[in-house]
């Protein structure tokens, strides 16, 4: 069993990595709304079915980022209330 700096050095890693995934994840929201106002300005006034429906898989991509991010958020909590415990 490893011992209690060696786990404290492999929980800090992947609350690390977390964080960077934390970051990826509001660059690629950013994204998202950038390809959404592009959408809508490619709609301008008139909105055809094609685009719409692109719009709206936009948006719920961007649902599932925020629910991928708040899982991460809940996973760093989980493995720092862990180490508070050791």
């Amino acid at each position: 069993m490893a011992g209690v700096e060696e786990m404290r050095s492999w929980v800090a890693v992947a609350t690390e990595k977390a964080r960077s995934g934390i970051a990826a994840i509001a660059q690629a929201s950013l994204e998202l709304d950038e390809a959404r106002g592009a959408l809508a300005t490619a709609g301008s006034g008139r909105e055809p079915a094609e685009l719409a429906r692109s719009q709206s898989l936009l948006a719920e991509a961007g649902r599932s980022l925020a629910e991928a991010r708040d899982s991460l958020y809940a996973s760093i909590a989980a493995a720092e209330s862990y180490l508070g415990g050791r």
